[in-house]
């Protein structure tokens, strides 16, 4: 067993190539060799969210307080709340992040494939970021 005690990881800013706003990653876990799933806490201010991007083997979001929005790539814009799952398959574009007015938290989970997690895109343009 390996308990990864509450503060013991620094909390980093989102960096501007794969965000648009204030974003702060609070690191939750990294299971260690042969598993492969990575966690971290997300939190959006109200306006700020993801570049788009894809994940090889898919990507769940557990969303713990605020409001969110969410995208893939073709489909109508969602709006998510405390409670709710999202979860994106495997190569499919999207993007996430807090609504315009309501800063937003999420849990996501993913795994790596060949040591890659994630492929970032562009960023999500301001007219694209709209209900």
């Amino acid at each position: 067993m390996h308990i990864t005690r509450a503060g013991s990881q620094p909390s980093k800013s989102g960096p501007a190539d794969w965000f648009t706003g204030r974003v702060r990653i609070d690191p939750l876990f990294q299971a260690p060799d042969p598993a492969r799933a990575v966690g971290v806490s997300v939190t959006f201010e109200p306006g700020a969210r993801t570049a788009w991007h894809t994940h090889p083997l898919g990507q769940t979001l557990i969303v713990t307080s605020g409001v969110g929005w969410a995208q893939c790539e073709g489909e109508a814009v969602e709006e998510i709340h405390p409670g709710d799952v999202v979860w994106f398959p495997p190569g499919v574009k999207h993007w996430h992040g807090a609504s315009p007015t309501v800063a937003m938290t999420h849990v996501a989970v993913h795994e790596a494939l060949d040591g890659k997690a994630v492929d970032w895109l562009e960023h999500v343009a301001d007219e694209q970021y709209q209900r």
